[in-house]
């Protein structure tokens, strides 16, 4: 069954990372279009600030304060969908962090946390939330990055998650696939937002001054969240494997896993390092 706005209102969604930024911008276009959603975050108050906000009938809404980090929270979340509505259409793993770091000081603990957000709560709310899922057909979102095909310099314990990220979709499509399952896997640039270049000062004290820049300096412009969600709900409707954006970068990724030492060169040249 494919995503349609002419049936939305029929829907259930749930997104992570889901009271600011990416998430709560496909939040904003679900909960337009009709879906009941339901919204998880770790900060249970933001949480509800974040659906008042919204002035969204309590039915359409469901709120669910949770550390997907931590499997025993994942189960709640997944019981509480199924007692709710008995039924979900769309899982959006959407929650995440990036970093900057210079590799040879990037921590294996750094690496974990990382991989634990960035990766494995991905697998965990996936795994929990199958069932109904397979049950409607329905689509499983993951939000990677650029970063998920190439990487740059000074990104510190951020790609390794989500390349992972990247075979784990893989892994869903082509096992699940026939199941009726549909998996997208978004990579897009650097996102839009109030603190871009600033938001990693402290991390990138001793770093060029490019990779305190989205994306670690990539020359791109910054993605309207609002008009990503709308591009990822099309991708949902039309069952795409992957959405990359902007899709120019998919030449370089190509080039990458063709000829490696002219993709570090590339990637060296357009991020300024």
């Amino acid at each position: 069954m494919s995503w349609s706005f002419a049936n939305a209102s029929a829907k259930h969604a749930l997104v992570t990372g889901a009271s600011s930024g990416l998430g709560l911008a496909i939040v904003r276009q679900l909960t337009a279009a009709g879906t009941k959603v339901a919204l998880v975050a770790r900060d249970a108050a933001k949480l509800q600030q974040t659906i008042a906000a919204l002035q969204l009938p309590a039915e359409q809404t469901l709120a669910i304060a949770a550390d997907i980090t931590q499997q025993a929270d994942v189960d709640r979340l997944a019981a509480t969908v199924e007692q709710t509505w008995g039924q979900l259409d769309l899982l959006v793993n959407c929650a995440g962090k990036s970093s900057r770091g210079k590799i040879e000081e990037t921590t294996p603990e750094q690496f974990q946390e990382l991989w634990e957000l960035n990766f494995l709560a991905a697998v965990r709310c996936t795994r929990a939330l199958l069932p109904p899922l397979l049950a409607s057909q329905g689509h499983v979102v993951q939000i990677g990055s650029l970063a998920s095909k190439s990487t740059s310099k000074f990104l510190g314990a951020y790609p390794a998650g989500k390349f992972a990220l990247a075979a784990y979709s893989q892994q869903l499509r082509l096992e699940l696939g026939d199941r009726g399952l549909h998996v997208l896997l978004v990579c897009p640039g650097p996102i839009a937002r109030d603190d871009a270049g600033s938001r990693y000062d402290t991390q990138a004290a001793d770093l060029p001054a490019e990779a305190r820049q989205p994306g670690g300096g990539v020359k791109l412009k910054g993605i309207q969240p609002d008009d990503l969600a709308r591009r990822i709900l099309r991708a949902c409707e039309r069952r795409q494997p992957e959405l990359i954006v902007p899709a120019k970068a998919r030449l370089l990724f190509t080039i990458s896993q063709l000829w490696p030492t002219l993709g570090d060169w590339l990637t060296n040249r357009l991020t300024g390092k």
